[in-house]
């Protein structure tokens, strides 16, 4: 019988619990980081690794599959049902240990070191564009306060505010108010460097390069969906997919009512939000064609028209957000390339 540890991850201690009888604990260890580095390289026989999917869980998990082990990442929101009593190390290992023994959670896959990177260039980029809003904001709301009109575009405005800053009504911020400029054009000059270096990290990445080719996907939706599925075969179609990004609806019943909701909006917001806005995007697009020429329709964008006419603009978007997931997959998994007719 394989021996289960389990880990309560920290930054500097680390709780570990064996088990070698389900539902039996035969050892505890309280480690610091050092010392739990040691403890991964004693076990010389195969043991079997589970963790919270948390912060530093991805590392320890390729640490310790180097070494032949078998590594169980399992989600927090699944582990937490199984703590009894208070919130403590000791009382999480119980539960990480729980949870374990349940078949029906399905583990977080661990990612590659390649795959942390993509993703922390994303999470960079998109720090840098929140940053941009919250002082482009701030510039409009000065300049409002001024009784100073400014174009409603953000490419227009950002142009435009090098002369407004210098108005009289704001002589004495207006010092201020152009380092506040440098920081917006600092932050777009940040975040063209992220997608150039998306760009040159996927250019001989044939999986990235099908994905783009769907109506909607771009680069950044492309590699950001690349780099949080990791694996598609885990996922036995689209729906599932789609449902894993919470794309599909809500569940709401009991008995013989059935009620379906909005959609659930779970998993990875952020590769959702990109599909949402792609999918807008697409959208606009078909029925720009339907309106010059509508003889070049797709299968895909007769579709989306159809479906914004019959339920409105917002909800066809998502509709065929869901629809893009969908075709994301099978792109993906049967190695197909995109064509709207299908």
């Amino acid at each position: 019988m394989i021996k289960r540890i389990a880990v309560d991850l920290a930054k500097s201690v680390y709780q570990v619990a064996e088990s070698i009888r389900p539902g039996q604990v035969s050892q505890r260890k309280r480690l610091n980081r050092a010392a739990f580095g040691q403890y991964i390289q004693a076990q010389t026989e195969p043991v079997e690794w589970v963790m919270e999917a948390c912060g530093t869980a991805h590392y320890w998990g390729r640490v310790a599959q180097s070494l032949g082990h078998r590594v169980i990442l399992l989600h927090a929101r699944y582990v937490r049902p199984y703590r009894r009593r208070n919130k403590t190390d000791r009382n999480d290992c119980d539960a990480i240990l729980e949870a374990a023994r349940c078949k029906g959670i399905h583990p977080v896959p661990v990612k590659t070191h390649e795959q942390q990177q993509v993703q922390q260039m994303h999470g960079l980029r998109e720090t840098w564009k929140k940053s941009r809003t919250q002082r482009i904001n701030l510039l409009r709301g000065i300049l409002r306060e001024a009784g100073i009109e400014a174009p409603a575009a953000t490419a227009a405005f950002v142009r435009a505010a090098h002369e407004l800053v210098e108005r009289p009504e704001l002589g004495p911020l207006s010092q201020m108010l152009h380092i506040v400029l440098a920081e917006i054009n600092l932050h777009e000059q940040c975040m063209a460097e992220c997608e150039q270096q998306l760009k040159r990290w996927h250019a001989d990445d044939e999986i990235v390069r099908k994905l783009d080719e769907v109506s909607g996907i771009g680069l950044l939706t492309a590699s950001a969906l690349k780099a949080a599925v990791g694996q598609p075969e885990r996922f036995h179609n689209g729906r599932q997919l789609s449902a894993w990004l919470g794309m599909t609806p809500r569940e709401f019943s009991s008995g013989t009512n059935r009620k379906l909701g909005h959609i659930s909006r779970q998993g990875n917001t952020y590769v959702r939000t990109l599909l949402i806005h792609g999918a807008r995007a697409a959208l606009l697009a078909a029925q720009r064609c339907q309106a010059k020429t509508p003889e070049r329709l797709t299968t895909l964008q007769r579709w989306a028209t159809q479906t914004a006419a019959r339920i409105g603009h917002n909800k066809a978007a998502v509709a065929l957000a869901n629809k893009m997931v969908r075709i994301c997959w099978a792109v993906w998994c049967h190695e197909r390339r995109f064509n709207g007719n299908w």
